[in-house]
């Protein structure tokens, strides 16, 4: 037990025993400075200067540019790079996936690959059947007055007529006879115009010519995007008179009747109109 005391008491003087470190000429050996040291103050000192250029350290490669140097850690220019680039992918996977909806729909038209839906209007209106004793049908004062006032303005008013259901006013493409009939059931979406040899062939209203081309079941075809989603269709044309993304007139002439393509019968127009990718039958809106 003395030992261990003895020992400790040893250390101690070692740690707390004074030593001066002095600093000479070397020529004249004069004294230039002096310090008074122990081995505990160095190791305190040593010990907060090496905390201390760690701590220093940290914070320039956090905080600073520096840290771009140091192998490992990115670049601020590469990671905003690495942003705007995944910003730009997603935007372009979404317009591709735009593009090959829309280029999907004009494949159909042009296949006349339609599922054609049947609705039971009977179940329909069963869904929303109301019983006719349970309604109250007598008109309030202020509707009576509300009539009133509107006939009033309207029977006064030399601008303005009465708003009817959307119509849509097309221009038939050519004058001729009806060869074959819209029947979505034998997937005919189209009625076929017989007319002599090159007549010319109409746009039926203002368009863009969305596709142009010659393709093997019905020869040259053009096709015409209108607005509210609307789009005409011409087949077995003789010759074409515009190329893709001309902008025509309705009335213009587009083409000519022609007998081209594989399923062609003779010298005829094949006319579909597809509104927002379904077909619909022309004789509802043309009078050939």
């Amino acid at each position: 037990m003395a030992k261990k005391v003895k020992k400790r008491k040893e250390i101690k003087r070692k740690l707390l025993h004074k030593y001066r470190l002095v600093i000479l000429n070397e020529s004249t050996f004069e004294e230039k400075i002096s310090f008074k040291l122990s081995r505990l103050n160095v190791f305190v000192t040593g010990s907060l200067c090496i905390i201390g250029l760690i701590g220093l350290t940290t914070l320039l490669i956090a905080f600073t540019p520096l840290r771009e140097y140091i192998p490992g850690y990115s670049s601020t220019k590469l990671k905003k790079q690495a942003t705007d680039l995944t910003y730009k992918t997603d935007s372009l996977v979404a317009s591709l996936n735009n593009t090959n909806k829309y280029l999907e729909s004009i494949r159909m038209v042009l296949r006349g690959d339609v599922a054609s839906q049947e609705v039971n209007l009977d179940s329909l209106r069963e869904q929303f059947k109301i019983d006719p004793s349970s309604v109250d049908l007598t008109p309030i004062k202020e509707d009576s007055l509300l009539r009133a006032e509107v006939a009033l303005e309207d029977k006064y008013n030399l601008f303005e007529r009465s708003a009817t259901a959307a119509e849509i006013e097309l221009f038939p493409p050519l004058s001729g006879e009806i060869s074959n009939q819209y029947d979505p059931e034998k997937r005919h979406y189209a009625v076929d115009v017989t007319a002599p040899k090159d007549t010319p062939i109409k746009a039926v209203a203002n368009g863009t010519v969305i596709f142009s081309e010659w393709t093997a079941d019905t020869g040259y075809v053009i096709i015409l995007e209108h607005k509210d989603g609307l789009l005409s269709v011409y087949k077995h044309n003789g010759s074409l008179n515009k190329t893709q993304g001309e902008v025509v007139r309705a009335g213009e002439v587009i083409a000519s009747v022609g007998n081209t393509g594989e399923y062609t019968t003779g010298p005829h127009l094949h006319f579909e109109l597809w509104s927002n990718g379904n077909a619909v039958n022309p004789l509802d809106y043309i009078d050939f």
